[in-house]
């Protein structure tokens, strides 16, 4: 901890600008300054990100870029409901092999009895001592070492045993990776140990990474996959291994309350196409079972057809509740006709323009229409089956 005069300091400019204060703060001699403008900025991140964490007094964040790469709240809770599915006494030890900032470590560990966070940065695991301890983590143990360290010396029984991984994604030079096999650590090569370790083992992985390739890369003991999205935007790929399952993993699409399971087979499902480009509504599918690319399944689940085969957009003739995605009320359809365009855009000023298999992106559709952006109007440029260029102007429901 810090000297009570840069405590202090933080408890009262919180609220303020971080780059107005730097410039403003002057110099005080008693004051860390960079570590002070640090907690600041990482609590009006947490306000954010992780709510329950900022509303306690004396939580330690790390700087600006560590606050970026962490998990939130909601994805961090998302992860907590995957051990508490996991059968009884399948997860009595929780070890985190790469502690990092500790988010997904505290709200797993909650669920297990035996809690062990392993992280080789001798500062981290301080702040995550300090942090455990405010967040009521009394049976956390806290170990400075790398991840194949403690793999060799891990006496925990592996049948009661759930490991997590969050391996990093950044190589020696800084520079972004994504693959299984170019991330710190390599797990592809411990999952011999892994294995002798624990009964279950939960990864996480980069967003930007093909599920498919992933589950080939890890082998037939991939028993879930969890592609996880928050406002519509992938944040998030989760492998859970098994170390007696054999066959296929079961898929979940995850978009805040919107779920949706397949198996991974289904990704083959043949696409049923619409006959007719006219429809009552619209719907266009989630992030995650955007990533998934399980459009044959959602015809087969939900009265829908597909416009066409690389549209993924459908359309029906009836109103879908529970639907994985966003729902539309299709007000008419054009083509691109100028005449047709000016005939059903009358009236509209401004839209939300989007576009999927358009010859044009959604920004020059926009400019072409001449519309400003925003409001309640909805408006797809896409192609037909019969390769006919189609605006759906719509209002979402």
């Amino acid at each position: 901890m810090k000297n009570e005069a840069t405590i202090q300091f933080v408890k009262e400019h919180r609220q303020e600008d971080v780059r107005t204060l730097a410039l403003k703060a002057g110099r005080n001699s008693d004051i860390d300054l960079p570590w002070a403008l640090d907690q600041i900025q990482g609590w009006q991140m947490a306000r954010r990100k992780l709510p329950s964490w900022s509303a306690i007094d004396g939580i330690i964040y790390p700087p600006h870029l560590s606050m970026e790469q962490c998990s939130s709240e909601l994805t961090a809770r998302y992860k907590s409901g995957i051990v508490v599915s996991l059968p009884e006494g399948s997860h009595e030890t929780l070890v985190d092999l790469t502690g990092g900032f500790g988010v997904d470590f505290a709200f797993m560990a909650s669920s297990c009895h035996r809690a062990i966070y392993v992280e080789r940065q001798e500062h981290l695991c301080k702040t995550a001592s300090h942090n455990f301890e405010l967040l009521g983590l009394s049976h956390a143990t806290v170990i400075n070492k790398d991840a194949e360290s403690v793999l060799d010396e891990l006496t925990t029984a592996p049948a009661s045993t759930l490991l997590f991984l969050d391996p990093a994604r950044r190589d020696s030079n800084s520079a972004r990776t994504y693959a299984i096999a170019d991330c710190t650590p390599n797990v592809l090569e411990l999952l011999p140990k892994l294995f002798k370790a624990a009964h279950h083992i939960l990864i996480k992985l980069s967003p930007m990474l093909d599920w498919h390739k992933a589950v080939s890369d890890l082998g037939n003991r991939v028993a879930e996959v969890h592609i996880v999205s928050v406002a519509n935007e992938c944040k998030e790929l989760l492998m859970l291994l098994e170390a007696d399952h054999e066959g296929e993993p079961a898929v979940h699409c995850v978009n805040d309350e919107q779920r949706l399971i397949i198996m991974a087979s289904q990704n083959d499902v043949p696409l049923s196409a619409a006959d007719s480009s006219d429809a009552a509504f619209l719907y266009e599918p989630n992030a995650s079972v955007m990533k998934a690319g399980c459009f044959g399944v959602l015809t087969q689940r939900y009265p829908i057809k597909a416009i066409a085969a690389d549209s993924h957009l459908f359309v029906s003739d009836e109103k879908i509740k529970d639907f994985p995605g966003r729902s539309f009320r299709v007000d008419t359809i054009t083509t691109t006709n100028k005449k047709e365009q000016s005939r059903a855009l009358t009236g509209i000023t401004r839209a939300n323009v989007a576009t999927r298999n358009f010859p044009i992106s959604a920004q020059q559709l926009q400019q072409r229409l001449r519309l400003k952006d925003g409001g309640d109007t909805y408006i797809f440029g896409t192609t037909d089956a019969m390769g006919k260029h189609l605006l759906y102007i719509c209002h979402k429901i």
